[in-house]
């Protein structure tokens, strides 16, 4: 996943999910953006990621894409900062401070085990009984997670019991690229 995009790319990214979000906030309209590189214009799932004072504000992103990624960048910066259920729409002031992190996402892939997850590698995406939840890889890493704590946690988010993983369930496991402005 590393050599999916240069830093420079990694770079534009950031740039254009940050522009899109101020522009965006300020004027309900998105900057206009077009890019010849070859990374950019990948047709792969990304999450962005929003932060403030070190806590997250606003995450976002699509397991798949028909778009180029910048474009995709563009959809879920958008939504990160004002579609999030658990945050209100960033306002004005909201811009003066906030740092952003984008994960390029890798195909989904069913797991028949558990043991296939590698915590600080694998996001997990789990299904359940119409039920889903998804908890990206550098997520386990930031709370010092085992596998097992991954899951519960995984299935809380998706509204489910802790232990729900146990039985019947469906679970993807997905590497990012992920990088930030920090």
């Amino acid at each position: 996943m590393a050599e999916l995009l240069t830093k420079k790319e990694q770079r534009d990214l950031l740039k254009i999910a940050r522009n899109t979000i101020v522009s965006y906030v300020n004027s309900g309209a998105l900057p206009v953006v077009e890019s010849a590189s070859k990374g950019l214009n990948l047709e792969s799932g990304c999450f962005v990621t929003i932060k403030q004072h070190g806590q997250l504000r606003g995450c976002i992103g699509n397991f798949i894409s028909d778009k180029p990624l910048y474009r995709l960048v563009q959809e879920m910066a958008v939504s990160a900062a004002t579609h999030d259920p658990r945050f209100y729409p960033m306002k004005q002031p909201d811009l003066l401070d906030f740092e952003l992190e984008i994960s390029v996402l890798s195909p989904l892939r069913l797991i028949s085990s558990v043991e296939e997850i590698q915590v600080g590698k694998h996001g997990i995406y789990l299904v359940k009984t119409g039920y889903r939840g998804v908890l990206l890889p550098q997520v386990a890493t930031e709370y010092g997670w085992d596998r097992e704590t991954f899951l519960r946690h995984t299935c809380l988010k998706a509204g489910l019991p802790e232990n729900a993983w146990k039985k019947d369930c469906e679970i993807y496991i997905f590497s990012a690229l992920v990088f930030g402005e920090k």
